[in-house]
């Protein structure tokens, strides 16, 4: 990779769907053992060994999920809703940055980092008010958002889409990965490990593509 374009094309090991009823895939989570992942009114649940879909919830689901350990969250709309992933049942609910230009969910650091669209920025969230606690500026669409091993990682969906990982404070792109033509990426999870799981939006895809390994600069962290 070059150090002075930090871009390398994505390595896309698996693909499940289309789904039944051509579902589309807008947010995505992973609780460490199966796949969440929103379509309109349903969150459901994929065992990424077979690529089933096991179970499923009853919510509105329109775009980013997250999962912080114990609890599901997921933007419906304006709002945020914190549900029991056991039930189904929504437990609270939060207001979103914006009516209509929210995007990727994700749970970090204590807070929850929610995507902008077409506002091209991520915000930090206080997870029981929703204040937003920080703002790191983009230079283009940002849709799924995740962190990992200290890392903030979002996705794009334009012509040509990425995955990138950032500077948490400053926004600056420190490495990213080149999905193929045509391909976006709506949600995006990592699996704490060596995957990233990928929406495929109107597509009706989930997309497993390979996280690289670490690549640190002098005096930099593993």
């Amino acid at each position: 990779m070059d150090p002075m374009n930090p871009t390398s094309p994505a390595d896309i090991v698996c693909e499940f769907g289309p789904f039944p009823g051509n579902a589309k895939v807008h947010g995505v989570t992973y609780d460490g053992e199966v796949v969440w992942w929103a379509s309109d009114n349903k969150l459901n649940a994929l065992d990424p060994a077979s690529g089933e879909i096991v179970r499923f919830l009853e919510v509105p689901a329109h775009s980013g999920t997250a999962y912080d350990g114990k609890h599901l969250y997921q933007i419906s709309e304006g709002r945020i809703q914190k549900i029991n992933p056991e039930t189904g049942d929504i437990l609270t609910t939060i207001p979103a940055p914006t009516a209509d230009d929210n995007t990727g969910l994700a749970w970090g650091e204590g807070s929850l980092w929610i995507g902008q669209r077409d506002g091209r920025k991520i915000h930090q969230l206080d997870p029981q008010t929703g204040a937003i606690l920080r703002t790191i500026p983009s230079n283009r669409v940002v849709t799924g958002v995740t962190w990992v091993d200290g890392d903030l990682w979002h996705g794009t969906w334009e012509d040509d889409s990425e995955l990138r990982r950032i500077d948490p404070h400053s926004g600056e792109v420190l490495e990213s990965l080149a999905m193929p033509p045509g391909i976006g990426v709506s949600g995006l999870e990592s699996d704490g490990k060596d995957r990233f799981f990928c929406g495929g939006g109107s597509a009706g895809k989930l997309r497993v593509v390979r996280r690289p390994k670490r690549r640190t600069h002098a005096g930099g962290g593993a």
